[in-house]
C-alpha cells in the first residue's frame, strides 16, 4: 500500500507571468491531495496572492536565499518538516540543486532532478507550453493520468476565487453608475524594450477606447509612471494606478474589467487569469505558443511592435468587448 500523503511542499519562484500560469497545477495538486497540509515556498511578491488563493496551507517566503548560509538554513527547515512529498513546479538549476542537498533521504520529488522519485522525462518538455508541460508534469507525479499535454488542451489558470475572497464596498445611493474600463499595462521589464509596443501607440489605443464611452487605467510598477503620465495628457480622465497594486488588487481589478491590453508581461497574464477579455501584444523576443496567456485571449503578434498599427489593436479591441 502506497505511504498517504499528509504534508506536501510546493515550490514556485520565477516571474510573475511563470507565477500566474503554475496556478493551474497548483489547482490541480490541491485537489489530489484535499486533506494534505499544502506549503508553498516561493518570493514575497507572491506572498499576499497565494495566502488568497484556496491551494495552501501556509506560504514561506524565503525560497531564494541570498548566500549559502540561509540556503542551509532553508533546506534545513525543509528536512525538519518531513514532507512527504515535493512538487517543483520551477523545474531549474536552483529547485535542482534543492534537491541534492535533501539527500541522502530526500521526500519524493516529483520534477527533473537527476535521481528525483517522481522524474518527467524527455526533453518534448523544453517545447511544451508551460500549462501542458507542467500538467505532463503532474501526470508523472501520478495524480493526473489524463493530462491534457497536447498544444492548447490544458486547462487555464483559475482565479476566480479572487472576487470571493473581495468585500465590495457598500454602493453609495444615488451615485452614477461606474463606467466601464480598459486596463493598459504599458510596461515590462526594462532591460527588454523590444518586448514594449511604444507609450504613443497606447495613448491613441487610449483615445479611441474613451470615445466608445470607456475609462482608461494605467498600472505597472513605479517605474512606469512616466509613461503612464504620458497617456494622461492625451487621454483626459485617464487614472494612474502604476505602483499603486499588489497583485491580488490587480487580480480584482482584472476580474471586473472590460477589457485589458498589455505587453508580454506579468501583470498582463494576471489580468488574463482573473477574467479579463485581455489583448497580448508579442514580439520576435518570446514566443506565445511556449508561454502566452490563455482564456479570453487575442494574442497579436508583430516581429517588431514598434511597426504594429494602433489600428490592428483597435480592431482586436472591439472584437473583445462586450456587446
Amino acid at each position: 500500500m502506497s505511504k498517504e500523503i499528509k504534508k506536501v511542499l510546493v515550490i514556485k519562484l520565477g516571474a510573475l507571468g511563470d507565477f500566474v500560469l503554475a496556478l493551474a497545477a497548483m489547482k490541480k495538486i490541491r485537489a489530489a491531495h484535499p486533506k494534505a497540509k499544502i506549503t508553498l515556498l516561493t518570493t514575497p511578491p507572491f506572498e499576499a496572492l497565494a495566502k488568497l488563493s484556496p491551494y495552501f496551507n501556509a506560504v514561506e517566503t524565503d525560497g531564494r536565499p541570498s548566500d549559502f548560509g540561509e540556503t542551509l538554513a532553508m533546506i534545513g527547515r525543509i528536512r525538519k518538516a518531513r514532507y512527504d512529498r515535493i512538487y517543483d513546479l520551477q523545474t531549474n538549476s536552483r529547485t535542482n540543486w534543492y534537491f541534492q542537498l535533501l539527500r541522502p533521504f530526500p521526500p519524493q520529488w516529483n520534477g527533473i532532478a537527476v535521481g528525483c522519485a517522481l522524474p518527467q522525462r524527455g526533453q518534448a518538455r523544453l517545447r511544451m507550453h508551460t500549462l501542458e508541460r507542467q500538467a505532463d508534469q503532474l501526470r508523472a507525479a501520478g495524480i493526473w493520468p489524463d493530462a491534457p499535454t497536447e498544444p492548447g488542451s490544458a486547462p487555464p489558470p483559475d482565479l476566480s476565487w479572487i472576487l470571493r475572497k473581495h468585500k465590495e464596498p457598500r454602493p453609495v445611493a444615488g451615485a452614477a453608475a461606474p463606467k466601464p474600463y480598459v486596463l493598459f499595462v504599458p510596461g515590462g521589464s526594462a532591460h527588454r524594450p523590444e518586448k514594449r509596443w511604444p507609450v504613443e501607440c497606447y495613448a491613441q489605443l487610449g483615445s479611441l477606447l474613451k470615445a466608445r464611452g470607456l475609462d482608461i487605467v494605467i498600472i505597472g510598477g513605479p517605474q512606469e509612471s512616466a509613461m503612464a503620465r504620458q497617456i494622461q495628457k492625451a487621454v483626459g480622465g485617464a487614472r494612474d494606478l502604476t505602483g499603486r497594486t499588489d497583485f491580488a488588487q490587480l487580480a480584482v481589478l482584472g476580474a471586473k474589467a472590460a477589457l485589458a491590453v498589455g505587453n508580454d508581461t506579468g501583470p498582463t497574464h494576471l489580468l488574463a487569469a482573473a477574467g479579463a477579455p485581455t489583448i497580448a501584444l508579442f514580439s520576435d523576443a518570446s514566443d506565445p505558443d511556449l508561454c502566452g496567456p490563455r482564456g479570453h485571449v487575442a494574442v497579436i503578434r508583430s516581429p517588431d511592435l514598434k511597426a504594429l498599427p494602433v489600428s490592428t489593436v483597435a480592431s482586436a479591441a472591439v472584437a473583445l468587448l462586450p456587446r
